[in-house]
């Protein structure tokens, strides 16, 4: 517990914000425009740092920052912000993560009208003194199809708002279930499906390896003619010159961008197309969402100041955990990672269990350590302890918990099963390192790894030798190898851990190769 602290703010924050924490008894700093050696200067001292968008929280700043205690950030996304470095100085990272999530639908709403009626270019023109009626006419959104990429909560609002315009409405998530998509009127489909169905497009996931270029010249060669595209998430989702040659080969019909891959910008190969609408990332830029903003970070700093719990904290547990499971939480929060990548999606249920002398303590800790990792990365919020649950129940997904005091071949097991995956691992020896020992019921065993690689083929000769050939072929090491029979012995599945990511070009190649039944990229 801190008592009265020096809390310093380097960016605009609502004044309510500000006199909250005031009436709290804390000493509030306001620092605007400090460069980045300004600020490493100027947080000696600070038990908070309260930021927006444009203040990059370094490793430096954190090391200069020796009595930080938390870092506040007035918003959504963390893209400015250090939390692994945070969490290894035991600074307290916290968001408001749903301050602005109303606003940014609303946008996206007002630049898929704006673009399916020309208002901007129509507004400019008459202007500037010309009166061009025929030129700008529109299409109506009623009786269109609108592809939503990310039906989380923002894509949700979305796709609510486009339902009570008589729009018909498609997604592609692969972390929301059938059942949860039937309940919103939202029907399910593949992303080529997508493309290829909807008359609009609006794009609603978190940045990640995964999806930079997600919307790129492959899929946009693929599109239903005239499609019209929105982006309000992210910048680089959208590969910024592909769509700027689909506009003007004509295969797509018009795009509103909110967002940029380098911000802030002025120039960019859509800025000189007319039938393009943009605006300078102000998908949060309302009077309300900033309130909430600023509201909401004054309330979660002074709880961490304060010693109490905090709702919003993105890197701490929600709970205490025992000392015999607190060394598992990587563990479960990596395995949740692997599953997702390995599933390409949630289940509908998910079913964990926990075997051994695990079975003995609140495993619940566990489980959000799970759900953290299941969806950590590919939601459109940085995913804690605390909303994991929420996200899971949002997108539907049951989670059945399952203990038993028996593990044949382990001390300690977690499995995680659902669909047609599962994967299992535990902590071995003095050293309690982590070690994946199932994968999809085939024995394995092999440490978890930043990048790694899952075959399952026939069993038969000179399949690892084809694998590793073709890896070795394209540069890339292989720094651990595991091979394991089925149960049934009919298939065998190679696990490789990789020092680099492999390129989709050569997941898709190895796919296509006789005698491999499956690959997954997990990483």
């Amino acid at each position: 517990m801190v008592g009265v602290a020096r809390v310093l703010v380097t960016e605009k924050l609502a004044e309510a914000g500000l006199e909250r924490l005031a009436r709290a008894g804390h000493d509030v700093d306001v620092r605007l425009g400090l460069s980045p050696a300004q600020l490493v200067e100027v947080i000696r001292g600070a038990a908070a740092l309260i930021v927006r968008s444009a203040t990059d929280v370094t490793a430096e700043v954190l090391e200069a920052g020796t009595e930080l205690v938390v870092v506040g950030r007035a918003g959504i996304g963390l893209d400015n912000v250090d939390v692994a470095a945070a969490t290894r100085r035991g600074v307290m990272v916290v968001n408001a993560p749903q301050s602005n999530v109303l606003s940014a639908a609303e946008h996206a709403m007002a630049l898929l009208l704006a673009q399916a009626r020309n208002v901007p270019q129509a507004s400019a023109a008459l202007k500037a003194g010309r009166w061009e009626r025929s030129r700008w006419e529109g299409v109506e959104l009623h009786g269109k199809s609108l592809g939503v990429i990310g039906l989380g909560r923002i894509g949700t609002l979305v796709a609510q708002r486009a339902a009570a315009f008589g729009m018909h409405l498609l997604a592609h998530d692969p972390y929301v279930s059938e059942e949860r998509a039937r309940q919103l009127g939202v029907e399910l489909v593949g992303l080529d499906e997508l493309v290829t169905r909807a008359d609009f497009l609006t794009i609603h996931v978190a940045r990640t390896p995964e999806t930079v270029g997600l919307l790129g010249k492959d899929l946009l060669t693929r599109a239903k003619p005239g499609l019209r595209v929105v982006n309000t998430a992210r910048g680089g989702i959208v590969d910024e010159d592909a769509l700027a040659w689909a506009l003007e080969e004509g295969i797509v019909g018009g795009a509103a961008l909110d967002v940029f891959s380098t911000e802030p910008t002025t120039t960019s190969p859509l800025f000189g197309i007319d039938s393009v609408v943009v605006t300078p990332h102000l998908g949060a830029s309302t009077t309300e969402a900033q309130d909430k903003a600023g509201v909401t970070i004054a309330e979660q700093v002074t709880l961490a100041l304060a010693g109490e719990f905090v709702p919003f904290a993105v890197n701490v547990s929600a709970g205490e955990a025992s000392e015999a499971v607190r060394p598992f939480l990587p563990l479960a929060e990596r395995l949740g990672s692997l599953f997702a990548r390995l599933n390409e999606g949630v289940p509908q249920v998910l079913e964990l269990t926990y075997q051994g002398q695990l079975a003995d303590y609140d495993t619940r800790i566990l489980t959000l350590s799970v759900l953290k990792g299941l969806f950590g990365g590919v939601v459109h919020e940085p995913v804690s302890y605390v909303n994991a649950p929420q996200l899971a129940e949002e997108r539907g997904v049951q989670v059945r918990e399952t203990t038993t005091s028996s593990a044949q071949d382990f001390v300690n097991l977690i499995t995680l099963r659902g669909g047609h995956h599962a994967i299992g691992g535990t902590l071995a020896g003095l050293r309690g390192e982590p070690r994946i020992v199932m994968l999809d019921d085939h024995t394995v065993e092999v440490p978890p790894a930043d990048h790694m690689l899952v075959l399952r083929n026939d069993d038969r000769p000179g399949m690892i030798g084809m694998v590793t050939t073709a890896l070795g072929d394209a540069g890339i090491n292989i720094s651990d190898i595991h091979v394991g029979r089925s149960p049934q012995g009919r298939s065998a599945l190679m696990t490789l851990a990789t020092d680099q990511p492999v390129p989709v070009e050569l997941v898709e190649r190895l796919r296509s190769s006789p005698g491999i039944v499956s690959v997954h990229a997990l990483g």
